[in-house]
């Protein structure tokens, strides 16, 4: 399955680039880069929030999944204009509050005193959590917020960044899956 290049302001803005990570396909094809640990972890390493091989859990993938879900709320609120949903708040300044500023204090007889995060895995995913949250309050509230869309291509639901005019398209195959839509409407009318 061909994977469309990244849409506009997604490589600005990680949230944008996160909330696409679930892709509607045309042909009832559904892409979901976050679908498993192996691509949950794939896609945080290439943006590199995490280490390659960092060992994500299903859980992991799971609380990502959940995340994007709620920032896909608030960028679609805001596009939209409607009041932002409680709960996609939330859950955004949740995973901002939620990272460790450091490593706990801990004890052993082997070593004496040291300092160890909590688990390793989820040290990880929390930071990669919080710098998504914190991205996607600063597209929200800066001022690249007038400029966020929704792809006018369906069945596409990637979200963008106008670059110019009225450009509704993440990428140029919707463009053109649009226009030849338009063509062929334009044919059957005048036959």
């Amino acid at each position: 399955m061909e994977v469309l290049p990244p849409a506009p302001g997604a490589d600005e803005h990680v949230a944008l680039d996160f909330a696409d990570s679930a892709i509607a396909l045309p042909g009832g094809q559904y892409l979901d880069l976050l679908g498993d640990p192996e691509g949950a972890g794939r896609w945080l390493a290439d943006r590199e929030l995490a280490p390659e091989n960092a060992g994500l859990r299903a859980v992991c993938a799971a609380q990502l999944r959940a995340l994007r879900e709620q920032v896909r709320a608030l960028l679609a609120a805001r596009i939209e204009g409607h009041p932002a949903p409680r709960g996609a708040l939330q859950a955004v300044n949740d995973a901002m509050t939620r990272v460790p500023s450091a490593s706990l204090l801990r004890w052993d007889d082997g070593r004496g005193f040291h300092r160890a995060p909590e688990h390793p895995t989820t040290q990880i995913l929390e930071h990669a959590l919080a710098v998504l949250a914190a991205d996607a309050a600063d597209l929200l509230t800066g001022s690249d917020a007038d400029r966020l869309a929704a792809c006018g291509s369906p069945p596409c639901n990637r979200l963008l960044l106008r670059t110019h005019g009225r450009r509704q398209w993440c990428s140029t195959r919707c463009g053109d899956r649009v226009r030849a839509a338009r063509a062929y409407a334009r044919r059957g009318r005048s036959a």
